[in-house]
């Protein structure tokens, strides 16, 4: 597989030949010019409903400009029902420095360029610019469609502000690329705030987006190299009612700073067949790192392929999955959050290499599976391999395989669900136990209750309790010389609890306590340091085989 610079290089490559005028910097990365020849600079001076063009080489129609060639173009000005239309016939880049522009259309786009080898549009430092489209105009083959509307590739840069309101149908939108590298836009719209048909760069900015669609999108499904998104830095919020952010094939993120609240946010129940995910792309999703609130109706991050957190500070609250990837979700760093999921993470190949994970679920906390509800091994894996990993479920599994679960390192804790036939873990396939720590509770499920396998490298305790033991009372395990092994606060009434530590090794004798108290710090039922004392000697036993059954 490549890396995230690669793909980026792939793609800009394949486009180099449209878009023209590239560099490249020391990491391989093209960069786009957008410098230009200011000896020449036409002067469009918009003035309620008329023009003036100086030098002339513009052609005004009434409240129409129409720019026929490429070069320089200094627009300011309002116009009150116009438009800037852009027609030059692949001779050139079309550069237009907006200042202080406002145009309102009720007949089409205020910004259309039909033609052009490529436009950039700079808004100047301290400008504020509007442009405002009607509810309804006529289109041409369903274009224009969007306040500002581009069929060639369009690039967005300076200091200054964009603000669009997309009454008709999108806010901006390209039907080839769109690149942002730069400026302070708003952007509300009737469907999608954002579009680049063939790929949406963004680079950095402040960008705001409220749609009745989707947020940003980039929808050519021709290829995997269209329907590309890569931002690679930027503030960015989005209010959607469709989905946050949705690329075609694949979703590339470098850093950020996100805010998105899609479908309504968490507390929605969305109709059937729609769609509000937080993050979405069909092909692959890739997060570098950045800080995210992902506030969703559907899904906060999903994808038909691949999933890949390598970093970044994720909070997600939904009222469907956290995280969603058909073939797998692979955790490399960085802190996920969830506060609220049916499903937390669920993928056929789950994998968490190293990073803070913590969800709440009111169904399996960890699921891998195929994509269907069976109770048997299908193939698919649950991969712990490092990290510190807290699951909280209410009714659900805490880790759900329907093939193998495999632990090698890192912190598990799993609180497990309240009543029966739901378990702390399930596994279809085989549970090895090879290293790091791991606890796991539920309630009394008779025969689901499960251990890992007899073929795992570390040792485990499965305890059960004859009633139950309350959130209130504290179990404490600790050894002959009176070193902790252990002291958990349960999240809820438990009737067991399965342990394995690399504290337990053959011949270890130990003793469990409830009730008590502790002076350390309680993080995620575990407290952290300090001294326990006061409990109630339950029972000694000593490990003495991979599997040490103990009741009292």
């Amino acid at each position: 597989m490549k890396s995230s610079n690669g793909i980026i290089v792939t793609l800009c490559f394949c486009f180099f030949f449209i878009l023209s005028a590239c560099e490249k910097t020391d990491d391989g990365k093209e960069q786009y010019d957008i410098t230009w020849d200011t000896t020449v600079i036409v002067n469009i001076i918009l003035d309620g409903n008329s023009i003036t063009v100086d030098p002339p080489n513009a052609v005004v129609s009434g409240s129409t400009v129409t720019v026929r060639s490429g070069g320089t173009y200094h627009i300011s000005g309002s116009l009150a029902n116009g438009q800037i239309v852009v027609n030059s016939d692949y001779d050139g880049t079309v550069k237009l420095l907006f200042d202080n522009v406002n145009i309102s259309c009720s007949s089409g786009a205020p910004v259309y360029i039909k033609d052009a080898e490529k436009t950039i549009i700079e808004l100047t430092g301290g400008s504020v610019n509007v442009l405002t489209d009607s509810e309804a105009y006529s289109t041409k083959n369903g274009e224009p469609n969007a306040a500002l509307f581009s069929n060639s590739n369009l690039i967005i840069t300076g200091a200054g502000s964009l603000i669009v309101t997309g009454n008709y149908n999108d806010g901006i939108s390209s039907d080839d690329g769109l690149i942002i590298k730069r400026g302070t836009i708003r952007v509300t719209s009737k469907d999608d705030g954002i579009r680049g048909k063939d790929y949406l760069f963004i680079e950095k900015g402040d960008i705001t987006v409220h749609s009745n669609g989707d947020g940003l999108l980039s929808d050519n499904d021709e290829s995997s190299a269209t329907g590309y998104i890569s931002i690679d830095s930027g503030r960015i919020t989005i209010v959607s009612k469709g989905d946050g952010i949705s690329a075609q094939s694949r979703l590339l993120i470098k850093d950020g700073d996100f805010t998105i609240t899609s479908g309504g946010g968490s507390s929605v129940t969305l109709p059937s067949g729609a769609s509000a995910k937080g993050l979405k792309a069909t092909e692959s999703i890739t997060i570098e790192k950045g800080t995210f609130s992902i506030l969703s109706a559907d899904d906060g991050i999903h994808s038909h392929g691949n999933i890949t957190i390598n970093g970044g500070t994720i909070s997600i609250a939904t009222s469907d999955d956290a995280v969603h990837g058909e073939v797998a979700v692979t955790i490399n760093g960085g802190t996920t959050s969830i506060t609220q999921s049916r499903e937390g993470i669920e993928s056929a190949a789950i994998t968490v290499n190293n990073g803070s994970v913590s969800l709440i679920a009111s169904d399996d906390g960890f699921n891998a599976t195929k994509g269907n509800r069976v109770e048997y091994n299908d193939g698919s894996s649950l991969s712990i391999n490092g990290g510190f990993i807290v699951v909280n479920v209410s009714n659900g599994d805490g880790l759900d395989s329907n093939g193998n679960i495999l632990i090698t390192s890192g912190t598990v804790i799993v609180h497990g669900p309240r009543s029966q036939p739901e378990v702390g873990f399930d596994c279809n396939g085989t549970f090895s136990m090879n290293g790091g720590f791991f606890l796991a509770t539920g309630p009394n499920a008779g025969h689901m209750i499960e251990v890992p396998g007899a073929s795992s490298l570390q040792y485990f305790v499965k305890i059960t309790v004859s009633s139950t033991l309350a959130p209130s009372t504290l179990l404490h395990i600790q050894d002959a010389a009176g070193n902790n092994i252990v002291t958990y606060q349960p999240v809820r009434t438990i009737y067991y609890l399965v342990l394995s530590t690399p504290d337990f090794k053959n011949g270890l004798s130990c003793s469990i306590f409830t009730g008590g108290s502790s002076t350390g710090t309680l993080t995620d039922g575990i407290y952290i340091g300090g001294t326990y004392s006061g409990g109630t000697l339950r029972k000694n036993f000593t490990i003495s085989s991979k599997l040490t059954n103990i009741s009292f």
